[in-house]
């Protein structure tokens, strides 16, 4: 999955007054961590810092409209998904960190799409329930905004903590993504897997080698990490497609790395125990042992019979998590042993049987896997998350043709990336938990907003073409400090001033509503629906004249206007603040938003046709 914190002990004083609760064993025995706030001074530092506010009327109009030619798209399609009143809350980022639990660090708000987690593939996000009530099952997700009156760990103490700390490289895992693997691709397929491990570790050790952010150091190890695993994921592709089986989906969604600056919590946190919460976690999901990581070469005729079980397992997990959605609340505190996990123990163990007994026809019958059916509730241990080593693969695989190995190597077993040693005891961040759903340092009371306004809009200079299914898009970046502000979008306003955008939280005057006005790319490569920094396949119009770069077509260019009717003391005193990375430490910069087109081919036809002709639709 992930490196997580080192664990370092720091003889200071406490930054941050948090209060400090007891320390309690959960039944199974784990720590589980719960970071919950003071109650405040009531000023301006005792939040987020005063510079990071400004006045609305203080920001100089900005906002360029570029001239309308004679062939331009005028039209609107909007879209109501609601305001997240379903309580989908999660840490993941399925577009920026595919295949990586927790990996946000921060909270999302999530509308559109019900079962979408950081794992799934595209035909789970087709099959899904939706928020949207054209039936659009697109993903729109974007940090929470939180009012917070505790003390918080001021920016110096955090440049101070974080000069301090190491970062970590993360990857999302290849091995766990893999569909079924041909005996014949199966030794090409490990080395280029081992390959993978390698080059994380390298990257790893340089970037563990340094003390706090060094932004130029970190975009030239991602830049060469990016090269050798996009080698690395073309040549399993190309081995998986030869040898007959089925070409691996979405594998250069796999290919970005990041740095972590978790370790900056050890610091900021060292003297805040925890404890079970009284309230649960955000939006729980369904953790599963992995399947596809653990299966041997597999025989030629067996392939395309195993890829449909193992698409039907990840289609069980999928159902199963929009299930924790929609019943949430209901029934008693069985219900979700008998309702959910344990219906599907016994739906998995019989797909599990299948892709057994398929084995088995060509080959010896592969044991072992009924051991994989049962599931539990968010339990860090599942999948190696927690950094243990990883179980025992399943017996049999000694009798599979063409050489295939009986025994994974240690770099071909471990369901994760190989990760450097860390320099102290890792430990896991926990989920979010708690009645606000906090993590450290994101504390405090999650502001639902008063409304989400979702566009799809035209081009000023011509038609658009629709968006191609499972697009991936996003806006301005959640990393500026780590990775440089080149990407990152001023995104803030106050309702009646729509002719400016703040990199600052706006100070709103009494009726108006603080904003977040996110514009995605309008401009699509016509081919590809992700790319290997998850921005390349798409650009932005020209600010001025509204064209897309030589080589891009126009695409309905979605914005999305989040609305907050937060209380104007609280703006006065800088007690709201965005989510964000610990580095970041609620940079109102660092604002983004992710989404995932599901829209049907029809809809999306329908969207452009109505932008075309310069309609206003729903």
């Amino acid at each position: 999955m992930r490196t997580r914190y080192r664990r370092s002990r720091w003889q200071g004083s406490p930054l941050i007054r948090l209060a400090l609760v007891a320390v309690v064993l959960a039944a199974t025995g784990a720590l589980t961590l719960t970071f919950v706030t003071s109650g405040g001074r009531g000023t301006a530092d005792a939040a987020t810092s005063p510079a990071d506010f400004r006045p609305i009327g203080q920001v100089t109009p900005n906002v360029v409209q570029p001239k309308t030619g004679p062939d331009a798209s005028t039209g609107r399609f909007t879209v109501d998904c609601g305001t997240n009143g379903n309580g989908k809350f999660s840490p993941d980022n399925p577009v920026a960190q595919p295949g990586i639990r927790n990996g946000a660090e921060h909270l999302h708000d999530f509308v559109g799409n019900l079962a979408i987690t950081a794992n799934s593939s595209d035909a789970d996000l087709a099959a899904s329930g939706t928020t949207c009530r054209n039936g659009d099952r697109s993903s729109y997700f974007w940090p929470v905004v939180r009012i917070d009156r505790s003390v918080r760990a001021t920016g110096e103490q955090v440049q101070q903590a974080l000069a301090a700390t190491p970062g970590a490289v993360v990857c999302p895992s290849a091995r766990t993504r893999m569909p079924a693997v041909p005996a014949a691709a199966k030794a090409v397929v490990d080395r280029q897997l081992a390959l993978l491990d390698r080059l994380q570790a390298a990257a790893d050790q340089r970037i563990a080698a340094a003390r706090g952010v060094d932004t130029r150091l970190n975009n030239d190890l991602l830049r060469r990490l990016r090269a050798g695993r996009v080698q690395a994921l073309t040549r399993i592709s190309d081995a998986i497609r030869a040898a007959g089986g089925q070409r691996p989906a979405g594998m250069v969604s796999l290919t970005e790395c990041d740095v972590s600056y978790d370790g900056i919590h050890a610091r900021l946190h060292a003297n805040h125990t925890a404890s079970a919460p009284a309230g649960g976690v955000a939006s729980p999901q369904v953790r599963c042992p992995t399947v596809r990581d653990r299966l041997p070469g597999v025989p030629p005729q067996a392939v395309a019979e195993v890829n449909r079980g193992l698409d039907e397992l990840d289609r069980q997990i999928s159902e199963a998590n929009q299930r924790l959605v929609t019943t949430r609340g209901q029934g008693g505190p069985n219900f979700i042993d008998n309702a959910i996990l344990g219906p599907l123990a016994a739906k998995r163990a019989a797909v599990l049987d299948r892709i057994a007994t398929s084995i088995g026809r060509a080959a010896a019958r592969l044991g072992g896997l009924d051991a994989l059916a049962a599931c539990t509730l968010g339990d860090d241990q599942q999948n190696g998350a927690a950094g243990g080593p990883p179980p025992a693969p399943p017996t049999g695989a000694a009798a599979t043709p063409t050489g295939a190995q009986a025994t994974p190597t240690a770099a071909q077993a471990t369901p994760t990336a190989v990760q450097a040693t860390p320099t102290g005891a890792a430990s896991p961040l926990p989920e979010p938990q708690g009645p606000n759903l906090e993590l450290p340092n994101n504390t405090g009371g999650i502001v639902r907003p008063a409304s989400v306004l979702i566009e799809y809009r035209g081009n000023a200079v011509g038609k658009v073409v629709p968006m191609p299914r499972f697009l991936r898009e996003l806006t301005g970046d959640a990393k500026p400090t780590s990775r440089g502000p080149a990407n990152a979008r001023a995104t803030w306003t106050c309702s009646g001033f729509a002719d400016r955008l703040s990199d600052k939280y706006p100070i709103c005057p009494a009726g108006s509503a603080v904003q977040r006005v996110q514009d995605f790319p309008g401009c699509w490569d016509g081919r590809n629906t992700d790319s290997a920094n998850h921005r390349s396949h798409v650009a932005f119009a020209d600010k001025t004249t509204g064209a897309c770069p030589q080589g891009f077509v126009a695409i309905p260019q979605l914005r999305i206007t989040i609305s907050y009717d937060i209380p104007r003391d609280v703006q006065l005193r800088g007690q709201y603040a965005l989510d964000s990375f610990p580095e970041e430490n609620h940079n109102p910069f660092s604002d983004h938003n992710d989404f995932i087109n599901v829209n049907s081919v029809r809809t999306m036809q329908r969207i452009a046709a109505c932008i075309n002709a310069g309609g206003n639709c729903r």
